[in-house]
């Protein structure tokens, strides 16, 4: 009887040190320059349907299911995805608009798990015909769930999504 009691003393232990030293955050991004000048690049972006044009995700399911409730590119807009298990339910509302400076949303995730994300994109001039386009995410694990991101790498594997976005965003822009 002993040796279960230390067996399960030892679990929880372990389990308690895992959430303790696991990443209670994180902030994902990734930048590229744009050779057109910043208040053009940031006219298209600030627009969550031009999304559909360069997000990766709605390559990864081309049929999802979208809503859209509000103005485009105004405070307040909503855009709401149902999709296919690579992409899962959500939905984005912007919350804050900088003109030529930033666009802020908030990501909210009901499948394939229920979480909740700042998502930003900012712009900067980097000359008359050149602006750097930066597009991440950041929040809160919370525990005991953030144990899976010390096996999980959220950079990698989101970044390379942000990357592969940023690259046709550059293509869609700079080719008009």
């Amino acid at each position: 009887m002993m040796i279960v009691l230390y067996i399960v003393l030892g679990i929880m232990a372990i389990f308690l040190l895992l959430v303790m030293v696991a990443p209670k955050t994180y902030n994902v991004s990734r930048s590229i320059a744009i050779n057109k000048p910043i208040n053009e690049v940031f006219n298209y972006l600030k627009h969550i349907k031009n999304q559909d044009e360069w997000s990766p995700w709605k390559k990864k399911d081309p049929n999802m299911k979208q809503e859209h409730i509000g103005t485009d590119g105004e405070v307040g807009f909503i855009a709401k995805w149902e999709g296919n298990k690579e992409v899962g339910t959500g939905e984005q509302e912007i919350v804050s608009i900088s003109e030529n400076k930033s666009i802020n949303s908030q990501l909210r995730f009901y499948k394939p798990w229920k979480s909740q994300s700042d998502a930003y994109i900012t712009t900067r001039e980097l000359d008359a015909m050149s602006t750097e386009v930066v597009w991440g995410f950041s929040g809160v694990n919370k525990p005991p769930s953030n144990i899976f991101f010390l096996f999980f790498n959220m950079d990698k594997t989101v970044g390379k999504d942000f990357e592969e976005g940023l690259s046709d965003l550059k293509q869609i822009l700079e080719s008009r």
